[in-house]
This record gives structure tokens, C-alpha cells and sequence, in this order.
């Protein structure tokens, strides 16, 4: 089968385009054909091998890629909840060999079924972005209807699924993003936006129940502005678990009586076919930016490695109707 490998960590010219042996399912595990795959800046974190988090975790060669949407092809021994043939979407084995390629195995239970109205092109582009927005906002950050949150980041993968989960859960949103992308974030359905190129959020607004930092900055001066408009017992979220919190924002958090959380994402079944029933239900929308063709992948790194993309970017590794 056909696969996107690297050999070497570096820059998107160490991704080679390579023919390797068909992966096979564990007892656990399903084997899924690969129509698509997400494109998320972990990929290209892991590719250049700079993050010294995730680093020992890392073997070379490996695949690139943990989101896909396919079909599925064979199941393990003991998988009881697919049957081959099924359009399922989730996330591949992590850190092992991913989506970028025409198969990949995962555990049965960090997949569902896909949303039956959206394509696999859409559906690629949903996983990990989305499980990373509701295990902060529901598992960490314990949101409930009719609280307040802001979204830092809201225009991005993560932030864009954030705004949207929050909302179809009856909560109050803010959202932080660029002047550029007020209007879309106003799309998915904030209540509230802020444009940090003009506004400083925390003269704007206060007693907020839970912050979610899904904003690629690592900066802890933003982070303690963040807590400043947390109310007493809040909870503040960070999705940027390479970046611990340092001593003045714990003492900070103590202060306030809140709490301080590091999301790690959690790929479970039943939040993937939540998701999956909210996309049915029309109130949450995949918006993917860009498609491209598995050859391409390098200028798809190179996209995604500005920050400035909206919405999804997608490696179709086959055509729908195939």
C-alpha cells in the first residue's frame, strides 16, 4: 500500500511518498481502508521532531496522521461493534503509524461510525480537532448549560468545534480571534467575540466559569490575563499540554479557588458518536478549508504551519466513489 513515511525528522522535504507492507489488525483493533485523512499541526510537530514532550515516544520510520475517515475492511478477533464494510471516522494509534496512507489500524474503541450526511473529506477533518475541544470543554473543564466560556483561538480546528459544542450544549460563548475571522466565529455561534489585534479580553469581560486555551501561544502573561476573569471556583482548560503551568498562574488558580487543567485528548467511542449525532442534527458544521491530494502533502504541512488556516485541511487518499 501507498503511505506517507518519514525516515528522518525536519522540514515537509523528509516526507517521502513510499510503497510498505499492509498493517494488520490486533485482536482489539479494525482495520479501516483510508479515504481521508486530517491534516493538524501534530503532524508536523511530530514530523520536525523539535518537541522534546513527545519526542521519546517517536520511532523512525513511521506513518504521519491521526484522523481519518474510511471504511472498514477486516476487524479483530475480538471487535464486536463493526462489521467490514462500515463508514466509520476516528483516530489512528498514536504515536503509531497513522492515516497518511491507503490503510491504518486502531483500537475499535477510538472509532464510530461517520456521520451519515457529510462526505469522508468532511468527516477526516472532524476526530482529533473535535475529541481535543470536548475532552477540555467537558471532561477538564466540566461545562454545563447556561455557563460561561471563553474560547481562546476560537477560528481554529479546535477552537472552531469549541465554539459549536458549547453552544448545542445550551452554554455562553466568547470567542478570541483575529479581526479577520470575527465574522466566522459570529457563524459558528458565539454570543460574544473579542478581537485581540484591538481588545484586551480582560478589561471586557469577568466571572467567566470556564477558559478554554486552544490558541497556539505559549505564553504565560496571555495565561494569567485568562485566569484573571475566571470566577472564584472557575476552571481554566489548556489544550497545549507541552506547556506546563508555572508557579505564578498555579499561585494565581489557589487564589481564586479554581483549578488549573492540562487536556490531553481522549479518543472514546461514545463522544464520537455524540459528535457524529450533532453533525446529523445540523448544529455542528465541518467546515474544511482546503483538499488536497496525498502527493501534495508538503504544501499542506506548509499551510497549516502558518497558524492562519480556518477551518479544516484534508489529504484525500481516495476518491469517494471508489
Amino acid at each position: 500500500m501507498r503511505a506517507i513515511r518519514i525516515n528522518e525528522f525536519g522540514g515537509p522535504e523528509v516526507m517521502k511518498l513510499e510503497e510498505v507492507e499492509r498493517p494488520v489488525p490486533a485482536s482489539d483493533e479494525i482495520l479501516v481502508k483510508v479515504y481521508a485523512s486530517g491534516v493538524n499541526p501534530v503532524d508536523w510537530v511530530i514530523r520536525n521532531g523539535a518537541n522534546e514532550h513527545l519526542r521519546p515516544f517517536l520511532t523512525l520510520p513511521m506513518t504521519l496522521g491521526w484522523d481519518a475517515a474510511g471504511v472498514v475492511e477486516e476487524t479483530g478477533s475480538e471487535v464486536t461493534t463493526f462489521s467490514k464494510g462500515d463508514a466509520v471516522y476516528g483516530v489512528p494509534n498514536f504515536p503509531g503509524n497513522g492515516s497518511y496512507a491507503e490503510y491504518c489500524v486502531a483500537k475499535a474503541a477510538q472509532f464510530a461510525l461517520k456521520p451519515e450526511s457529510i462526505g469522508f473529506n468532511q468527516a477526516a477533518g472532524v476526530p482529533l480537532a473535535a475529541l481535543t475541544a470536548w475532552t477540555g470543554m467537558f471532561e477538564y473543564g466540566k461545562l454545563q448549560p447556561g455557563q460561561r466560556i471563553l474560547i481562546q483561538g476560537a477560528s481554529g480546528g479546535v477552537g472552531g468545534f469549541a465554539v459549536q459544542f458549547a453552544k448545542a450544549k445550551g452554554a455562553y460563548v466568547i470567542g478570541i480571534a483575529s479581526t479577520d475571522n470575527l465574522d466566522y466565529i459570529r457563524q459558528l455561534g458565539a454570543d460574544e467575540v473579542i478581537d485581540y489585534k484591538t481588545q484586551q479580553f480582560e478589561d471586557l469581560i469577568e466571572d467567566i466559569d470556564v477558559v478554554l486555551e486552544a490558541s497556539p501561544n505559549r505564553d504565560n502573561i496571555e495565561r494569567m490575563k485568562a485566569v484573571s476573569i475566571l470566577k472564584d471556583g472557575g476552571i481554566f482548560v489548556s489544550v497545549n499540554t507541552d506547556h506546563p503551568f508555572n508557579d505564578e498562574i498555579i499561585e494565581a488558580i489557589n487564589s481564586k479557588n479554581a483549578k488549573a487543567e492540562l487536556s490531553a485528548n481522549q479518543p472514546r467511542q461514545e463522544w464520537l458518536a455524540e459528535i457524529a449525532q450533532l453533525i446529523d442534527d445540523g448544529k455542528v458544521k465541518v467546515f474544511v478549508n482546503k483538499v488536497f491530494p496525498l502527493e501534495q502533502v508538503a504544501e499542506a504541512h506548509r499551510e497549516s504551519e502558518t497558524w492562519h488556516v480556518r477551518g479544516k485541511l484534508v489529504l484525500e487518499i481516495r476518491n469517494e466513489d471508489e
